[in-house]
């Protein structure tokens, strides 16, 4: 059984520029086919606008607010709110509050470096 807690993760800087714990991966679980982290966007900044050539995510808001770019389209998003990023759609997340932007992102297949693509 794989179990991983948060304050048990290394922060890692992906390459669009977000600072990630990963909690489920193939390199530290049973897990093959996605990935589970906790993403961190510091107030007053964005992610590299990029895409995914292969693989979709799932954004999902746990604390802040921000700025959710796909393609032309912006909107908002807060505590709660899903975000569906399909392959190869251009995206972007800003965090214009006072507050640490936080979101689970879910990934599958499994975030690579290899696998984005900065615009």
């Amino acid at each position: 059984m794989d179990i991983v807690n948060l304050a048990d993760t290394v922060p890692f800087t992906t390459k669009d520029g977000s600072e990630i714990r990963e909690l489920l991966a193939h390199r530290n679980s049973a897990i093959r086919n996605q990935t589970l982290a906790e993403a961190r966007v510091p107030a007053g900044c964005s992610t590299t606008p990029h895409y995914h050539p292969c693989t979709e995510e799932i954004y999902y808001i746990l604390a802040g607010t921000g700025e959710m770019r796909i393609g032309d389209e912006t909107r908002s998003v807060r505590p709660g709110d899903a975000i569906a990023i399909p392959p190869g759609q251009i995206h972007q997340i800003t965090n214009p509050g006072p507050v640490v932007l936080t979101f689970l992102c879910c990934c599958a297949p499994g975030y690579e470096h290899d696998d984005t693509v900065l615009v």
